[in-house]
């Protein structure tokens, strides 16, 4: 019953859709409605508020670290172990990925999972941000950049992380991402993907 409650607490704070959110504060359109209708970060800057979607990326960011970080504290005390906290880090994805309090239309994760990963290990994540700022700065390209970020951070994840429920649990929320990006992939095949802060 334990793990069922770090569970659905995590996906309730993944479901706050910061993009959204800060979209309603800032009097912008919904980011669901214009560019990729992706709700996150990079649709937010297509409307030019740098600040909004500065504010998007710390709070999808934030709540993925939160949820985290209270399963780590908190999982001891109630007697669960690392499968509460792989099971905690999942769900805060899928809540960002499929949010209830947004009909189930979600951002891709791209934030949330670094939060995730810093509330790990805060070198993975370190890690996994490094590489996809050296893609970003090389092909100015958010969804390359996130993919292949995605691809290595299992890699990293068996390197630093001393528990192999947490290292699959990494490896999940990698194959997650890269399914959240399918459609971006067919638009990097075909060459029809935008760059960062284009539209």
């Amino acid at each position: 019953m334990n793990t069922v409650i770090f569970v659905l607490a995590a996906y309730l704070i993944g479901s706050v859709s910061f993009a959204v959110v800060t979209s309603k504060l800032f009097g912008l359109p919904d980011p669901r409605t214009f560019g990729s209708k992706n709700p996150g970060a990079t649709n937010v800057l297509r409307t030019g508020k740098k600040l909004a979607a500065a504010l998007t990326l710390l709070g999808d960011g934030a709540k993925g670290w939160l949820a985290v970080f209270l399963a780590v504290r908190l999982a001891p005390g109630y007697g669960l172990g690392d499968a509460a906290i792989a099971a905690a880090a999942i769900a805060v994805f899928l809540g960002h990925a499929y949010p209830v309090f947004f009909s189930f239309y979600g951002g891709k994760g791209v934030a949330t999972i670094l939060g995730i990963l810093l509330a790990l290990n805060p070198w993975l994540g370190l890690a996994a941000f490094a590489t996809w700022l050296l893609v970003a700065v090389i092909w100015r390209i958010s969804s390359l950049s996130a993919l292949i970020a995605a691809a290595l951070t299992p890699l990293y994840g068996w390197l630093l992380l001393d528990s192999g429920m947490l290292v699959a649990a990494v490896g999940v929320l990698s194959l997650l991402l890269i399914w959240r990006h399918k459609s971006n992939i067919g638009n990097l095949l075909s060459g029809k993907e935008g760059a960062i802060g284009k539209t």
